[in-house]
């Protein structure tokens, strides 16, 4: 697995929004940057994740921090997602993986004895200069997205 270390840059890549809009991460620079990393759109997990970093967005608004949600599903699943719950979050799909493989987040896992590859739900904040602030791996949803944000305050 390869990955960023804290220090590390914004990665040099470049992804759609629901609406098919391209984000290129490194112009995402001067201000905070929340990118996190979710398995599947619509999922009882990922739906609270979402819907968690939705209820904080006026905060991190405040910080004038943006937040990247990123997973996998097409463009046309993340708008269904998003309007189906009312979603703020920006939702990002990186359908070939690139991203993911620039993060580090596309990893074996284990589910009922089964081996299959996917993404480890994972977050990563970024400070105004651009570089690793902090990472979280193996994320549990329960409470993460007020830590994010209280580390977005601390920096």
């Amino acid at each position: 697995m390869s990955g960023l270390s804290i220090g590390d840059a914004i990665p040099p890549v470049t992804l759609a929004d629901a609406d098919g809009a391209t984000i290129d991460l490194a112009r995402l620079k001067g201000a905070p940057l929340v990118v996190y990393f979710y398995p599947k759109a619509d999922t009882p997990g990922c739906t609270t994740e979402a819907q968690d970093f939705t209820r904080l967005a006026p905060d991190f608004a405040h910080l004038n921090a943006q937040v990247l949600a990123v997973s996998r599903d097409a463009p046309a699943k993340l708008c269904k997602f998003r309007d189906k719950y009312g979603l703020t979050v920006r939702l990002a799909s990186d359908e070939d993986g690139a991203v993911c493989e620039a993060f580090g987040t596309w990893v074996e896992k284990q589910n009922y004895g089964r081996t299959y590859m996917g993404i480890e739900r994972s977050t990563f904040l970024f400070g105004a200069d651009g570089k690793l602030a902090k990472v979280w791996r193996k994320v549990r949803v329960k409470g993460h997205a007020d830590a994010v944000l209280e580390a977005a305050k601390a920096l």
